[in-house]
């Protein structure tokens, strides 16, 4: 199956990132770079979707340039089964640098995994990003 047809399926299903809407409703428009995430949270929700369907261009993009890698090495190496995201808590502060502490739940070979970590994020001229995390 290629990448396109597993697009399409995608758009009518629930979004992975945990919104209870479509996906095509709810981050294809910020993965597809149509709208640009308006909080810290959007991003962060966007981000989570974009490594469950392996879209290492959206996530690089969103990446403040000063902690960007060249490439995410490891996203052919990323759980295939997500099981969700939780976020445990969202804290802005100033209008342009926010927190946001999660969980993201997933399985290896059949054995539950989680991702504890809290992760910082700047606003530069309008744009919200990445930029680093410390995992729990």
């Amino acid at each position: 199956m290629n990448t396109k047809t597993i697009h399409l399926e995608t758009l009518a299903c629930s979004c992975p990132c945990g919104s209870s809407k479509r996906y095509a409703d709810c981050c294809n428009r910020y993965i597809n770079l149509d709208e640009l995430a308006s909080t810290a949270e959007i991003l962060m929700r966007s981000r989570y979707t974009a490594y469950t369907l392996n879209y290492e261009n959206y996530l690089l993009a969103t990446w403040h340039h000063d902690t960007r890698p060249t490439a995410i090495e490891v996203i052919d190496q990323l759980p295939k089964k997500w099981l969700g995201l939780v976020i445990k808590r969202h804290e802005q502060f100033t209008g342009n640098h926010a927190i946001i502490e999660f969980i993201a739940r997933y399985k290896i070979n059949g054995r539950a995994h989680r991702l504890h970590e809290i992760s910082r994020f700047v606003r530069e001229d309008g744009i919200w990003f990445y930029v680093d995390g410390d995992i729990l």
